[in-house]
């Protein structure tokens, strides 16, 4: 599932490769997470003609309680999109969109460790993720856009089959081709349906782009400690590799050793025999 991407925000490149401007008092963030902002393209008003907004990643359906609730509901797995209280209404109302990505980011497992990936379109060009988008208000009545991305199954998939944890099953976002996005945006239920599935992995090039290092908030009890050895320990514990720990933590522990028909040899011996 995808958590964690990069937006187009370029103007140029929205002209050029959606045929859209987003909003000049918009600034989406560098990398979107669940809830932050981002855009999104719409079909408008008229036939063929479409619009770029700006809205939260996680729909929002009408019925939301607050904003907390498109933590939930970023991605939506295009096998139950018909039927999921969350995502069945932008469906039936052909709310359909477009989400210009230029990156997308996925833990691989393979070291036994989450290293995040970068995944991106072989060409260069940015990718065009198939969502749905819904308008929620808040109790002052104020307008809040939200969208989320369709996924599909992604066993096997060349790429997007080597993310996730063991064990997982494995998803991708539903990405379009670009003569696909029209389609998507103005076609029929039955033609959208079938723009449904994995993008064929020698499309997209993928690597390993492990996320910066955050800095270590340094406790509290630093400040009151006498140990003569505090310098040491403390720059210890803002060593990058330290987090890493918390990540080993996620392994299971390995199976115990097998037991032995003899006991082990005496290895202790006599220092000056």
């Amino acid at each position: 599932m995808c958590s964690n991407y990069k937006p187009v925000t370029l103007q140029d490149r929205l002209l050029a490769h959606f045929g859209v401007a987003r909003p000049d008092d918009a600034e989406p963030p560098e990398l979107t997470y669940a809830g932050r902002a981002a855009p999104f393209i719409v079909r408008a008003d008229q036939r063929d003609a479409v619009a770029c907004h700006v809205g939260r990643y996680g729909l929002l359906p009408e019925w939301a309680p607050n904003l907390a609730f498109g933590r939930r509901t970023y991605n939506c797995r295009s096998e139950t999109m018909r039927s999921k209280p969350s995502f069945r209404q932008a469906w039936f109302e052909a709310r359909r969109c477009v989400i210009p990505v230029e990156v997308l980011f996925e833990n691989c497992w393979e070291t036994g460790d989450p290293v995040r990936w970068a995944i991106v379109r072989s060409n260069g060009d940015p990718l065009a993720v198939a969502g749905l988008w819904g308008v929620w208000h808040d109790r002052d009545g104020q307008e809040v856009l939200s969208f989320t991305m369709l996924t599909v199954n992604a066993d096997g998939h060349g790429v997007f089959g080597r993310m996730h944890p063991p064990n997982d099953e494995k998803r991708m976002p539903v990405i379009l081709q670009p003569a696909e996005q029209d389609v998507w945006l103005h076609g029929s239920a039955a033609q959208a349906l079938a723009l449904i599935r994995p993008l064929p992995a020698e499309l997209l090039r993928a690597e390993p782009d492990p996320a910066a290092w955050k800095p270590l908030a340094e406790p509290a009890s630093w400040a009151a400690s006498s140990d003569l050895f505090a310098d040491d320990w403390q720059a210890a514990a803002r060593d990058p590799k330290a987090r890493a720990l918390k990540a080993r933590r996620t392994r299971s522990a390995p199976p115990p050793a097998p037991p032995q028909d003899e006991p082990p040899a005496d290895t202790t011996g006599d220092l000056f025999g």
